[in-house]
């Protein structure tokens, strides 16, 4: 018997293991439960340990089939401090030790969280006999299924909306999927899927295998806890488009605790938006329990769903948790990109300017304070939406490569202020201006 069955989040019913995401019984979506008294004399702190830095230390909350052996050492990825940017977010160098980047902008193999949902919704494919997996995507999802589907020999069919991102597309093709660009947005790509999984026997991974994709997000929550030394941080910002990321990390830190392996501790969990498309923030900031859909309008293309399947879910969370949504200008989610990588060197993609921007607007706001242990999750890689930042950047004009020249081109490029310094430099080493 397998320690894991889907059942139903609204009246319990159980369904077994089988490709399907929907309770027939009252239409609620399908979640995968685990046998928790099992699994106590089997995990372990010391156990987690001697295991190879990957998401496949934490297998046994993961619904994987019997016997199955990861072929790619996904996710474990960084949480790195970010004294710097703290110090900009908060105005106060009292933050530096307290806010942290979890990182999957260098998640293998694409180089985004989806890379951990991807790796677990692909295991239960091949179990289930698909031999085609499929997506309705806006960018990074695509990227991952297909490269997924490469390694292990299956065809790939990715749906997207049309105006994506000419990286991501490219990142799609180059591991040999059929892309079908779809003309409209991911609301519409979505249902075309629905459809599509009803009349084709192929794995639709944020279909009839939502359930167990939507599990390989704990194991960013997993990796926050040991990573902190098993102990939870008091925050999380985390960015939201359909919703299931920062479900699945409350669901991690309660399965931790459930297991003994951390303290129970309340953690107050923070949604981020584009304000193009933020439904679940509205709704947050509204009081409202529903989900008002919103036609997309706004760079965060990866962000960029109307009506989030997890929507109602991810506001249970938030509210539950005493944490808040906000949301932040397409203006403001350039200059948080380019704070993230002027602070800490690190280059995120749209979805990490929201998070970033967001977290900015909640310590303003007071509803983080800087003596608090924050993680903000950065999902994804800069290199993925360079798109943004067209523009932004002038073209240098190429000089001569000679000294001189330089001196001349360094004095014009520093402030008043430095260049009395550089001149006295240049003087002493016998330039002249």
């Amino acid at each position: 018997m397998s320690h894991y069955e889907l059942r139903c989040r609204e009246c319990g019913r159980t369904w077994g293991n089988q490709p399907r995401s929907i309770c027939d019984d009252c239409f609620s979506p399908l979640e995968v439960a685990y046998d928790y008294d099992a699994l106590r004399g089997s995990i372990s702190r010391e156990r987690i340990a001697q295991r190879p830095p990957n998401m496949w230390r934490y297998s046994e909350l993961l619904p994987l089939p019997q016997g199955f052996e990861p072929r790619l050492p996904v996710g474990f990825t960084p949480l790195l401090q970010a004294p710097r940017l703290a110090k900009q977010l908060t105005g106060t160098a009292a933050a530096a030790g307290n806010v942290y980047l979890k990182n999957d902008a260098v998640c293998l193999p694409t180089l985004s969280f989806k890379d951990r949902v991807v790796a677990v919704a692909i295991s239960q494919a091949k179990a289930f006999g698909f031999d085609t997996v499929s997506c309705s995507s806006t960018g990074n999802l695509a990227n991952a299924v297909a490269a997924h589907a490469a390694r292990e020999g299956l065809k790939a069919w990715i749906f997207i909306p049309s105006d994506l991102e000419p990286a991501k597309i490219l990142g799609t093709n180059v591991f040999g999927a059929k892309v079908v660009r779809i003309a409209g947005n991911y609301d519409q790509v979505n249902r075309l899927c629905s459809q599509i999984a009803d009349e084709h026997r192929w794995g639709f991974v944020n279909v009839n295998l939502r359930p167990y994709y939507a599990e390989g997000s704990k194991t960013v929550g997993f990796e926050i806890a040991e990573q902190l030394g098993w102990r939870l941080p008091d925050n999380v910002v985390c960015p939201m488009a359909g919703g299931s990321l920062i479900v699945k990390i409350k669901k991690a830190f309660d399965e931790l605790i459930k297991l003994g392996l951390v303290e129970e501790k309340e953690v107050k969990f923070f949604g981020a938006q584009a304000t193009g498309c933020s439904p679940i923030s509205t709704a947050v900031k509204t009081g409202s329990s529903e989900i008002e859909p919103q036609k997309p309008a706004t760079i965060a293309r990866s962000l960029a769903i109307g009506n989030p399947a997890d929507g109602h879910y991810a506001i249970k969370v938030i509210k539950g948790s005493g944490g808040w949504s906000e949301d932040i200008s397409d203006p403001e989610v350039i200059n948080s990109i380019k704070l993230l990588a002027e602070t800490e060197g690190v280059f995120t993609e749209t979805a990490g300017g929201v998070t970033v921007g967001t977290a900015g607007k909640l310590y303003r706001q007071d509803r983080i304070l800087p003596e608090e242990t924050t993680v903000l999750c950065i999902t994804g890689n800069g290199l993925k939406t360079t798109d943004v930042l067209a523009g932004v950047y002038e073209t240098e004009r190429p000089i001569a490569p000679k000294l001189t020249e330089f001196e001349h081109y360094l004095q014009k490029t520093l402030s008043p202020s430095e260049v009395p310094g550089v001149i006295a430099e240049a003087e002493a080493a016998g330039v002249g201006a």
